[in-house]
């Protein structure tokens, strides 16, 4: 049997992997597996195909006798809230942070989260073997309309934060939506607890016309020096479909996920009493953020890459102050256990308000390492081999192989993983000066050679 899934849904190049053939043929699976008479909320985000697909996989569903709401266009986190407020399930046509020819699907289970590996493995099943048609009289069902599920999220959103000591505060704040879902929450969320928004990117377009789709510092130069030039208190870039925000400072620094998801449950923790002192974390975070975090009294659990492994355990174990990855993804837990990209926008707001600090000296508290974060074409048997190569380098140092292999040294971390969404190997470290930095990346790289032989351009 084949596989489908990666690490976040199944994404490939619209109309070459990602064809209505396959969207239909999946959504027929995906009703199976919720089961005639299943009410599930389908959405969708800017990119091409998205409408074609989408239809495909409505289609898929109601001829397995599931009742299909249709929100629209919508981020992912915005389908996810309206799930768990009264669904059985949702689908979110959606590739996230991936190049512009790509496109995918996300399935999310009753309480808003993407489904268990386990489940996947099932649609997985009846996709490949394939499924029974439906008995003639469901097909009798249409799509129904749920574009109030936009509204009601962003209400959502605004009701964890003190809009009033936001107001008071009189932020103004750059928005790049990344010409995608976004643009139709983030710049309303900020306006309506009182932030004064300028917006960058924020005409929906599938072609990415302004940058690529995932917002790494690189890509949000225009956004940190907009920051800058209008003066803002800080800013924020979102992905394809903003479940992801990286955030800028009054000084226009960009920080990875990590540092911001450290500083953001640092605040939460002493604001949102009750919650266990805890947080989740992907093992590509930074270190840094382990002794930041527990001087203030919140455990840090390392998990395997991946906001679903995230959130399950969070789920697993009972609850967290939050869960976040260095790509930006954070999850305020009070309000829903996945990643949010409008959340994490209007609590860095809130944030500035309540401290009075602003964000660069906020974020200052936690040293800081030089980071070095890139990626290599390569097979997923390349990128294996790979990982075993880095293993045995360095084998007398510590070691974490939760996913893929993570090393500690004196003054440094190194990373090495296959991606689960890409044909790429993943290669993150950190250390004290940019010299040493610069070095072990060419060292990792010189390690992982032999294996990379023939990869793909």
């Amino acid at each position: 049997m084949g596989k489908l899934f990666g690490t976040d849904g199944v994404r490939g190049v619209v109309g070459r992997d990602m064809t209505p053939e396959l969207a239909l043929r999946l959504g027929r699976a995906i009703g199976a597996y919720f089961g005639k008479g299943s009410r599930i909320l389908l959405g969708r985000d800017v990119r091409s195909g998205g409408d074609i697909l989408a239809r495909a996989v409505s289609a898929g569903l109601q001829s397995q006798g599931i009742r299909v709401y249709y929100a629209g266009l919508l981020p992912t986190p915005a389908l996810q809230y309206g799930v768990k407020e009264g669904y059985d399930g949702g689908v979110m046509v959606t590739a996230s942070h991936n190049p512009p020819e790509y496109n995918g699907i996300k399935v999310i289970g009753p309480e808003g989260v993407e489904i268990p590996r386990e489940d996947e493995a099932v649609i997985e099943e009846y996709y490949f073997k394939g499924v029974g048609g439906g008995e003639w009289r469901s097909m009798t069902l249409s799509q129904a309309d749920a574009s109030h599920v936009l509204d009601m999220y962003v209400d959502a959103v605004v009701s964890q934060v003190d809009g009033e000591t936001v107001r008071e505060a009189r932020l103004s704040a750059v928005v790049d939506c990344g010409n995608s879902v976004g643009s139709l929450t983030t710049p309303l969320i900020l306006g309506r607890i009182g932030v004064r928004v300028y917006t960058i990117n924020c005409n929906l377009d599938p072609l990415f016309p302004g940058r690529e789709p995932e917002p790494t510092p690189t890509n949000l130069n225009l956004a940190s020096l907009a920051v800058r030039g209008v003066r803002a208190d800080f800013g924020v870039g979102h992905d394809g479909d903003a479940d992801r925000a990286i955030v800028i400072d009054d000084k226009g620094e960009a920080y990875w996920g990590d540092r911001v998801g450290a500083a953001l449950t640092a605040f939460v923790k002493d604001n949102w009493p009750g919650l266990p002192p805890r947080t989740y974390t992907g093992v590509s975070s930074t270190t840094v953020i382990e002794n930041y975090l527990r001087s203030r009294g919140v455990e840090v659990v390392w998990t395997p890459v991946g906001s679903v492994v995230i959130s399950r355990m969070i789920l697993r174990d009972g609850g967290a102050i939050s869960g976040f990855e260095e790509n930006g993804g954070y999850m305020h837990v009070p309000h829903q256990v996945v990643r949010d990209g409008g959340m994490t926008a209007a609590l860095v707001a809130y944030m500035i308000a309540y401290t009075g600090e602003p964000l660069s000296k906020i974020m200052d508290i936690m040293p800081r390492y030089h980071q070095i974060k890139t990626k290599i074409p390569a097979s997923k048997s390349q990128a294996n081999c790979a990982v075993e190569k880095v293993r045995e380098h360095y084998s007398g140092l510590r070691q974490v192989n939760i996913d893929g292999v993570k090393v500690f040294g004196d003054g440094f971390w190194i990373l090495v993983r296959p991606s689960g969404t890409e044909p790429v190997l993943r290669i993150m470290l950190e250390a004290k000066t940019r010299d040493m930095a610069k070095r072990l990346l060419e060292e990792v790289k010189n390690v992982v050679s032999p294996c990379l032989r023939g990869a793909p351009e």
